[in-house]
């Protein structure tokens, strides 16, 4: 075996998948724990700077005794976290919503100038009329529930993600458009073996905006449809002074952003990766 194929295996193992694995989460984390430094530290300067009441404006302390350590405690963080579970659920069912709605619509856009005439000002309306003006309008349509949740929460995911989608599956190179069509290939048969794979780092990015789109959609629909989660839990604890638990709760739903948000690029890394690696790896061969 000669030198440079030992040096190339030896290479190889260290850059395998549970080597990826790690690199990817420990960026991830470390990226998330500086952001959370950052926060904090802004925090705690704007409560200082401004010279906030304590009465109204809370700190890290404060929050930490509400959730951890107060006589209460127990029953308040069971409290929020009923309500946490509420919002990831609202939450979700917006993200996936919306999501899909970006890959179908975006698929059809780029293979209809049709289509893309009809859609794309649609979207741009839809994304510069406020949604606290359209979900008293959703809610009397569709009721308080499920469907509207569905709406709101697929309207702030729709507009990012589908602009990205589009740039993704038009990103795509036309040589190998050409390669396709000169087999027989249909346009479709294009959009699934050429332009869907090209736009997976666009795909990925589109899931990294969603996820706080989604939870920002939720929180709007519970403050103004349907009553429930952190959005209304938010609401009626300023109406009744409960500042400690206003603080709370938007520390609580500001982590789970932040983290939801860590596990889709800790994702986006390891499933890019592989593809991203093999090209660096060809290029480097061919020099």
């Amino acid at each position: 075996m000669s030198p440079g194929t030992g040096s190339g295996t030896r290479s190889g193992a260290r850059s395998g998948p549970g080597a990826a694995l790690l690199r990817g989460t420990g960026k991830a984390l470390v990226q998330s724990l500086v952001t959370v430094v950052v926060l904090l530290a802004v925090w705690v300067a704007f409560l200082e700077l401004l010279d906030v009441s304590p009465y109204v404006g809370k700190g890290p302390l404060d929050v930490y005794r509400f959730l951890f350590v107060g006589e209460d405690a127990a029953t308040d963080r069971a409290e929020v976290l009923q309500m946490l579970g509420v919002t990831l659920g609202d939450a979700a069912l917006g993200f996936v919503s919306g999501l899909v709605a970006a890959v179908v619509l975006a698929c059809l856009v780029v293979t209809s100038r049709g289509v893309a005439a009809t859609v794309m000002p649609v979207a741009m309306l839809l994304r510069s009329v406020p949604l606290i003006a359209m979900t008293p309008v959703l809610s009397m349509a569709l009721g308080r529930g499920t469907a509207t949740v569905a709406v709101i929460g697929g309207i702030v995911v729709l507009f990012p993600a589908l602009v990205s989608m589009v740039f993704g599956l038009r990103s795509a190179s036309p040589p190998m458009h050409d390669v396709v069509a000169v087999y027989g290939g249909s346009r479709w048969a294009a959009l699934r073996l050429v332009d869907l794979p090209a736009s997976l780092p666009a795909f990925f990015a589109s899931v990294r905006i969603s996820v706080p789109g989604a939870i920002t959609g939720a929180l709007i629909a519970e403050w103004l449809a349907t009553g429930q989660g952190i959005g209304y839990g938010v609401v009626s604890a300023l109406g009744r002074a409960q500042n400690d638990k206003v603080w709370a709760l938007v520390v609580v739903v500001t982590v789970v952003s932040l983290a939801l948000y860590t596990v889709a690029q800790t994702v986006e890394s390891l499933v890019l990766r592989p593809v991203t690696g093999s090209s660096a790896d060809r290029s480097r061969r061919a020099s």
